[in-house]
């Protein structure tokens, strides 16, 4: 029987998805369209912040609870959704929630 992830494990898993999933590296020119439902840059550079932050805290040994995972994960399907009806994801490139 397999044993579930530490919280710190479930943590990077987490942010790998995301960094795999959501266009965190699109140039600003690529992610405004004409019509926007929600800055996509600020939604972006916003996600990219706290997985950065996320990642240095886990490198400095923090071990984050179950609140900051489900915290960071509805974060990240909130800010999928956005995406989606900013056109800049296609529906079929994920699966139904990041985690």
């Amino acid at each position: 029987m397999s044993s579930k992830p530490r919280t710190t494990e479930a943590m990077r898993n987490l942010i790998r998805t995301v960094r795999t999933v959501l266009p965190i590296d699109l140039s600003p020119e690529a992610v405004c369209s004409d019509e926007c439902r929600g800055c996509s840059i600020k939604l972006i550079e916003y996600i990219a912040m706290e997985m950065d932050n996320w990642e240095y805290r886990l490198d400095d040994g923090a071990i984050p609870t179950f609140r900051d995972l489900d915290k960071l994960a509805r974060s990240c399907n909130k800010i999928y959704r956005a995406l989606l009806k900013n056109g800049l994801l296609q529906e079929a490139e994920t699966p139904d929630d990041l985690i």
